[in-house]
């Protein structure tokens, strides 16, 4: 195998597959990127047996081949190197050799054959959506699935897709128990593309966090579908696949309340600047901050008991008699980060009930957080 191909371009193939690429495991492939040298250039593919990404990027072939060789390694090489052009070669004891104008580096790489076959893909049932669409609604909901939780299904993204007897929707639901986000979007599609019915599936936390990461790289349109147990994300000439995870997801529909008869309108700013302040003086472990409601302002208030408390009253519009409620102030600012309307609406039915957040003029996004005791 021999190939010539620009730094810049290796240098983005290997950053896509960085996420991806196993730091500890007991098959020495899976550390590894598979590079396969093809007439129609470089061939880039990564693996952890759930996730999986392959790329085709422009390079100058001399001798086609294939090769699989530490990822890390190689992208912490090309990181250091400052020529624009890069040459590879690799012996028929897989042994790679990056030739640059100064200097040379010899890595040690194992036979292509090793690697772990990564599922074949069709382009049919695939559905186009908007780039920037999809972006926003894994941003506004991501933050919310559970890591490592003992409830399975609550570490992953539920995707619903819908177009039957109305208009084709995508919807994204996260929870891990204490809050929820909920975010949804119509679809552009045409009748062949539009599904016929309701499709549910759920994604693993760490392929829509991937699916992000390309997403915030250019806004070409992407196409997303779904086998019986296999996600498929195309993109640019990338293809990325994941497998699916079992379970039954919650009722989120019953964890959404309706519109309490306490409802607060507030600066976002506002807010997420005085919980940020407020904060830094809470329990460590809980992050708990005292909201007290009033017809123009809300106070918030935090304790600890080793360091001291925080005060301070922001204004907001309320018409209801006062009351207060306690939250995990790391819940409700992780909702702030993610709107985009200046002004947020907080509904609540009593102190101890969930808090509905909503922008004031974005109907498509809900979240949900649990109260704590403070």
């Amino acid at each position: 195998m021999r190939v010539t191909v620009e730094r810049e371009v290796l240098l983005t193939a290997l950053h896509r597959v960085q996420g991806i690429v196993e730091k500890r495991n007991t098959m020495p492939s899976l550390a590894n990127v598979l590079l396969e040298a093809k007439k129609e250039g470089l061939d880039i593919s990564a693996t952890d047996l759930e996730l999986g990404m392959r790329g085709l990027y422009k390079a100058t072939v001399e001798e086609p081949g294939s090769v699989t060789f530490s990822a890390r390694k190689l992208y912490e090489i090309l990181k250091e190197i400052k020529d624009q052009e890069i040459a590879m070669t690799v012996s028929s004891d897989c042994l790679v050799t990056i030739t640059t104008g100064r200097g040379e580096f010899k890595v040690v790489g194992l036979p292509s054959k090793d690697f772990p076959p990564l599922p074949a893909i069709e382009r049919d049932g695939l559905i186009p959506l908007p780039g920037t669409g999809l972006l926003q609604l894994i941003r506004k909901t991501l933050f919310a699935v559970g890591d490592n939780d003992t409830r399975y299904v609550l570490n992953g993204l539920l995707v619903v897709v819908t177009g039957a007897g109305g208009t084709p929707m995508i919807r994204l639901v996260g929870t891990d128990g204490h809050r929820l986000a909920m975010a949804e979007q119509k679809l552009a599609t045409d009748k062949k593309s539009s599904p016929e019915q309701e499709e549910k599936v759920i994604v693993p936390k760490k392929a829509a966090a991937e699916i992000r990461r390309l997403l915030e790289e250019d806004e070409d349109e992407p196409m997303i579908g779904f086998t019986k147990n296999m996600l498929i994300f195309r993109k640019s000439g990338l293809v990325l696949t994941s497998r699916l995870m079992e379970g039954n997801y919650p009722n989120y529909q019953q964890v959404i309340p309706k519109a309490g008869n306490k409802q607060i309108t507030v600066n976002r700013d506002d807010l997420e600047g005085a919980l940020r302040r407020v904060s830094v003086l809470s329990q460590n472990k809980t992050y708990a901050v005292k909201l007290t409601f009033s017809k123009k302002a809300i106070t918030l208030f935090s304790s600890h008991p080793d360091m001291g408390e925080a005060n301070e009253e922001i204004p907001a519009s309320f018409n209801g008699e006062e009351f207060s409620a306690g939250f995990n102030a790391r819940y409700l600012l992780d909702v702030l980060s993610v709107l985009e309307s200046e002004t947020v609406v907080l509904n609540m039915e009593a102190s101890l009930s969930p808090c509905l957040i909503r922008e004031k003029d974005n109907a498509l996004f809900q979240a949900v957080v649990m109260p704590v005791k403070v």
